[in-house]
């Protein structure tokens, strides 16, 4: 039942004239005295009436102080009893830190014990990271990559860093490698071309660190495990690194159907074109994005939802030329490629593809 709020007129002295109360006073609507017995049971999270029993409300913060401690608990003799934000996996340290700040205007002390707070504390390392995780975060914003991904880049980002690997590259470079492994690992795979347009790093510059990422990643995973063997403990498959495969066209359906407008039918048959062609080898050695397009091609033609090789061409950044070319090759294997499954019904039909 909900609490009774009544406002009380406040009584008129000699000196001081009659005047309303403002204060509000939560009172028991069975009870109704005034002053109100109301209890705030902590225990329980509930506001009850203490002369009746009634509970006039749930959810109460407690707002006391916590002066219960867990440092017996603790093996890491950190003690988490009192004030403090979660500590974040990704910046190295304690990460609790005290800014003095400098903006009371008068002598300049607050100013001289700011400077000399920041020389104390002033960690290189970890502002170096910050810089590279809002780099990774900027990029990952501005093309709509899942937050996951951001996530994944900044931890292989991390374990570069705490190596003190590949000193001689750049970090723009590194950052490119990290989030296009990143890609592939979430199931969302961006290709080199996508990459290079994101970073501005070169396709060839991001293939070869690509090639030195992966083998780094692989030989820290070979070495974690080896220690863990060592001490006789179990190896968690979870935290594991494995190494990404190549860019399949069937994932990259998924992405421009959706940019094209494709209903989900059509992109599910583009996704089992895109695989019946990697399976009979029909465009085998062409690129990902230029195999993905043709059968996006194929398919929305078949599937009543024509598409031109021009409105593809801007959303696989292929031009519409090679998605023709491709195309003339997947037209040839269409009786492999099309289940009449797909089709029946009126659903689609193979007389509408266009010969070339």
């Amino acid at each position: 039942m909900s609490p009774v709020v009544v406002a009380t007129p406040a009584a008129a002295t000699p000196d001081v004239p009659y005047q309303a109360n403002l204060n509000l006073i939560v009172t028991c609507p069975d009870c109704k005295e005034i002053p109100p017995h109301i209890v705030e049971e902590f225990a329980s999270g509930d506001m009850v009436c203490g002369s009746c029993g009634l509970v006039l409300g749930d959810r109460i913060v407690d707002t006391r102080s916590e002066w219960r401690t867990f440092s017996n608990d603790d093996q890491g003799n950190d003690d988490p009893s009192r004030v403090g934000d979660g500590a974040n996996p990704l910046l190295n340290g304690s990460q609790l830190q005290t800014t003095i700040s400098f903006g009371d205007g008068g002598s300049g002390r607050s100013r001289d014990l700011h400077r000399a707070q920041n020389k104390s504390t002033h960690d290189k390392n970890t502002k170096g990271l910050l810089a590279a995780y809002k780099e990774i975060g900027a990029f990952c914003d501005s093309t709509h990559i899942p937050k996951n991904v951001s996530d994944s880049a900044k931890h292989l980002f991390k374990m570069v860093d705490d190596a003190k690997a590949f000193k001689g590259k750049q970090q723009e470079v590194i950052i490119a490698g990290c989030i296009f492994i990143a890609c592939r690992q979430c199931k969302v795979p961006r290709t080199f071309r996508e990459i290079f347009a994101l970073t501005k790093v070169p396709k060839k510059e991001i293939g070869r660190v690509f090639k030195l990422l992966e083998k780094f990643f692989a030989n820290q995973n070979q070495e974690k495990m080896n220690a863990v063997a060592q001490s006789g403990g179990v190896v968690n498959g979870e935290n594991n690194y494995t190494n990404t495969m190549s860019t399949n066209p069937k994932e990259l359906c998924v992405r421009f159907c959706s940019h094209l407008g494709l209903t989900p039918a059509c992109t599910m048959v583009s996704q089992e074109v895109a695989e019946r062609m990697t399976a009979i080898g029909a465009l085998a050695g062409r690129s990902p994005l230029s195999a993905a397009a043709a059968c996006i091609y194929l398919t929305s033609y078949l599937m009543k939802q024509g598409k031109t090789a021009k409105e593809i061409s801007a959303v696989a950044g292929v031009s519409d030329g090679t998605i023709r070319t491709a195309y003339k090759i997947l037209y040839e294997h269409r009786e492999k490629l099309v289940d009449p499954e797909w089709i029946k019904d009126g659903k689609g039909d193979m007389k509408l593809l266009p010969p070339s």
